[in-house]
């Protein structure tokens, strides 16, 4: 009876073993997105559409359900997260500021809007992250200069930006030439952070002040200083995305015409929905996202790869790198990649030619000393994911046997040796015979 009990046990839990153990490919495609309200579902649905699409599975919960959590059995559940929440002040079930940080340091994506009147949670997720809202919790950006004309004068919070990062591999190929309308609080970036990056700014006459009260005092935040959203690649290759406005990826920007002042262009649509989508593609690791592969070493004129090089030695370096380009893997163009031949410092530094599909290569003499050394590439570049390859190879010296027999370098030594013989011998024969 009670083995009876162990099986039938073992038999219902395999469900739910089966689905946390999952295949890695579908755990990525899933992304959690927390709500503070259902509703902004339905009011930011172009956003979420637009992932679906793109073949992700979006996981809608409210961000304070009872039933919360973010891995099951060891094994994360998800690949992605998304905070749509920012008024809340706790999670609910398992997930909480830790649960959140240490999902990004397993090396998972995260996208973070807040608003004005943030909470303390999502404030402190952002500063975990590199950066800073205003202190005000009911500051907003305002901009007398590059407001987006409307039909109302207000307050001159919604801003028209179109002070882009320039970088291909972030915001697409495509250049954005439609500004964008932001509505919500500005921040800062730490600066002893140098993985987070400003892709929108505010221009240099914003400042971050509360619309409702006239200034007593200088506003802390002002300028080209303040980020309205900004990105962080970890070390991990983890991405994050931080914006202060959650209306950003709304339906309702997302379809509205933007005229900025002082401009005589009125554009039918902002450039909105063209940078949450590029922006999610490259959070979502759908582009900038490299792998190396086959990393080969050998000796000039052989295949295998040897367990030691001896001082002096001719030898050859291969490594192949692909980038993901949202479909399929294809091979990476540059002229960047270096590799080197390190130990403690490195004795040989190489750039790779490349055989523009995929390979990257080159050929150098081993150094006249002997240890242990490592061919190391670490490469990071603006927008994509980091590589770091090593491979540990010991150098030795000549045997015994393996020097030259005669040094060209030393043929005036043997000449003067073999002279003095000579003429000692000569010496000798004058010597005895001569009367």
């Amino acid at each position: 009876m009670a083995k009876l009990l162990i099986f039938v046990t073992i038999v219902s839990l395999l469900p739910l073993l089966g689905s946390s153990f999952s295949s890695e490919n579908h755990t990525d495609r899933r992304i959690l997105v927390l709500l503070d309200d259902f509703a902004i579902k339905s009011s930011h649905s172009i956003f979420f559409k637009s992932l679906q699409t793109r073949g992700f599975e979006l996981d809608f919960k409210l961000a304070d359900d009872p039933k919360l959590s973010l891995q099951r059995y060891g094994q994360y559940l998800y690949g992605g997260l998304i905070l749509f929440s920012p008024t809340i002040e706790r999670f609910g079930g398992s997930v909480d500021l830790a649960a959140v940080l240490d999902f990004v340091d397993s090396g998972h994506d995260l996208i973070v809007a807040a608003a004005a009147s943030a909470s303390d949670l999502i404030r402190d997720i952002a500063t975990e992250c590199g950066v800073e809202f205003d202190e005000d919790p009911a500051a907003m950006v305002i901009d007398h200069t590059s407001y987006a004309v409307s039909k109302t004068e207000g307050d001159h919070t919604l801003i028209a930006s179109d002070d882009f990062i320039q970088s291909e591999v972030i915001l697409g190929r495509k250049i954005l030439e439609v500004p964008v309308l932001f509505q919500g609080v500005g921040h800062t970036l730490n600066p002893a952070n140098n993985l987070v990056l400003k892709v929108l700014s505010a221009s240099p006459s914003a400042y971050s002040a509360n619309p409702k009260n006239k200034l007593s005092t200088p506003p802390s935040l002002t300028g080209s200083a303040i980020s309205l959203v900004s990105v962080v690649q970890a070390r991990n290759n983890a991405r994050i995305l931080i914006s202060g406005s959650l209306s950003l990826f709304s339906n309702r920007l997302f379809r509205s015409g933007v005229q900025k002042a002082g401009s005589s262009t009125k554009f039918e649509k902002s450039g909105n929905e063209q940078f949450v989508t590029e922006l999610s593609k490259w959070v979502f690791h759908e582009r900038g996202h490299l792998k190396a592969v086959n990393v080969r070493h050998n000796k000039v004129g052989e295949t295998d790869e040897p367990a030691i090089y001896r001082i002096n030695d001719d030898l050859e370096y291969s490594v192949e790198i692909y980038e993901w380009s949202g479909t399929s893997w294809v091979p990476y163009m540059a002229d960047d990649v270096q590799v080197q031949f390190y130990m403690m410092s490195p004795y040989v530094l190489k750039t790779l030619s490349t055989d523009q599909k995929g390979l990257f290569f080159t050929s150098f003499k081993v150094p006249d000393v002997y240890g242990v050394f490592q061919f190391k590439v670490e490469y990071q570049r603006l927008g994509y994911t980091s590589l770091s390859l090593s491979k540990q190879i010991p150098v030795r010296p000549f045997r015994h046997n393996e020097y030259e027999r005669f040094i060209p370098t030393a043929f005036p030594y043997y000449g003067s040796s073999f002279t003095m013989m000579a003429g000692f011998f000569l010496f000798t024969i004058v010597y005895l015979y001569n009367k």
